[in-house]
């Protein structure tokens, strides 16, 4: 923000001892606590790529007369390499933030960033109506703002640039409501962050409403105040374009009598920590990724043929989930469960993928618990942890060893390799003998 007001002001002001440090190497300057005494020292970020401000005081230049810049100016803020500002600890006046933020379009900064930061008052938005800036990345993280209900005229003002805005979060920040109005400005927003807000179940049917964000892909809305499942799936329904949900850290609650379609084009769904117990039906089809790690989950069934990537570490499951539905997976994590031993029918299922993971169970080293993970361990597809995340807990006297220390009897954990083959050679001894009586027969009975 200050680089805005750098053109304006610098010309006025004397060389004094400033607080702004410029590393070179990164093309990275830090300017801590400015004042108008230091505020020169800024000269010195003018060739960094990123800059952050932190602290100081902006209300003494409130009054301060912005004019509109000459061609010399404007050609000397175009030709900076700025192309992220972080602003930090600050108390921004509002009306301040409009007078200069027109000054952006001359630059080619494409990041601003403000952090714990305090939006006093309520600008003039005005001069800003049909004014196009480069800022296609918009993040608040822990400010404080005057509600955002009742401001659609203030965003129809930057309409011109906010419909060409990319990526925009607003994280930590009490974010109560987002009226619809608000959303149906976000014409190319493909990211958005409200992730450890205040947003409940009744906002967000308002907030996406026909017409808002149509081009939304990925939404955060982890950590608020949310509690209906279904609710939440009816609400986003109208976010054709979306592929990435993450609704980590909310509460939820399934309504059992209630049903509903989440938008097929969803790849990416996090519902991790949200106290479920259980996989609710049905997923989107085209689903890749699915996270439900840390929750309360007795058992899973999951038929999906797109599905790459299964999360389910932290939960209660005592056995292994199939994944014969699953032609797709090439990763699986079931850390910190309650299984205690994975059968060989479903080693073979999962040394088929790249990745897995059961580190932190309670194994029964005595049979399959040991010799399912050591089979996978020979087949070079168990995770990280292997081998001292892998301990036995039963028998007694295998209790606390090592899975990999543990000598695996493979007639007593997969009788069956042995049972065929003596079965097989059984039936060979049988029609063997078969034969060598027919053969001796006719001897028997000869005259």
């Amino acid at each position: 923000m200050k680089v805005a007001i750098l053109p304006v002001l610098w010309l006025w002001l004397l060389e004094a001892e400033g607080r702004c440090f410029f590393n070179r190497t990164q093309e990275h300057c830090v300017c801590y606590s400015l004042s108008q005494e230091s505020l020169s020292s800024i000269i010195r970020c003018l060739p960094a790529s990123v800059v952050e401000f932190y602290g100081g005081e902006l209300k003494t230049y409130v009054d301060f007369p912005i004019r509109n810049l000459n061609p010399s100016a404007i050609d000397m803020l175009g030709s900076l390499v700025i192309r992220k500002i972080i602003v930090g600890d600050l108390l921004v006046p509002e009306v301040l933030l409009a007078q200069v933020l027109r000054f952006f379009s001359y630059t080619q900064v494409q990041e601003l960033v403000f952090e714990n930061c305090i939006f006093d008052g309520r600008g003039n938005w005005d001069k800003m109506d049909g004014q196009n800036l480069p800022i296609l990345s918009l993040h608040f993280h822990n400010v404080t703002s005057a509600p955002l209900t009742g401001r659609e005229q203030d965003f129809s003002s930057l309409s011109s640039w906010l419909e060409t805005l990319q990526e925009l979060a607003v994280t930590g920040s009490h974010v109560t409501s987002l009226p619809c109005g608000i959303g149906r400005v976000f014409r190319a927003l493909r990211y958005l962050n409200m992730a450890q807000n205040s947003l409940g179940d009744e906002s967000l049917m308002p907030a996406f409403c026909k017409g808002a964000f149509p081009q939304l892909q990925v939404l955060s809305l982890q950590r608020n105040n949310l509690t209906s499942y279904h609710g939440v799936c009816r609400s986003i329904q109208l976010l054709h374009e979306l592929q990435h949900l993450d609704l980590s850290q909310n509460q939820l609650i399934a309504d059992l009598s209630a049903s509903c379609q989440w938008p097929v084009s969803l790849q990416i769904f996090n519902l991790s920590n949200t106290g479920l117990d259980e996989v609710l039906t049905p997923l989107p089809p085209s689903l890749e990724v699915l996270d439900m790690s840390c929750n309360h989950l007795h058992a899973v069934d999951i038929s999906l043929s797109s599905l790459k990537k299964l999360f389910l570490n932290q939960n209660m499951l005592q056995a292994a989930p199939s994944i014969r539905n699953c032609p797709m997976l090439d990763t699986l994590h079931l850390d910190n469960n309650s299984i205690r031993e994975l059968p060989w029918d479903e080693v073979k299922l999962l040394g088929q993928l790249r990745d897995v993971a059961v580190a932190n169970n309670p194994y029964n080293c005595s049979c399959s618990g040991a010799g399912g993970l050591q089979a996978l361990v020979s087949m070079g597809h168990l995770g990280q942890g292997w081998p001292q995340d892998y301990t036995c807990h039963s028998p007694p006297h295998y209790q606390g060893r090592l899975v990999k220390d543990v000598q695996v009897s493979v007639l007593q954990c997969n009788s069956a390799a042995v049972i065929a083959p003596v079965c097989i050679a059984l039936a060979l001894f049988g029609v063997v003998g078969v034969i060598c009586l027919l053969r001796s027969r006719p001897r028997l009975i000869r005259p």
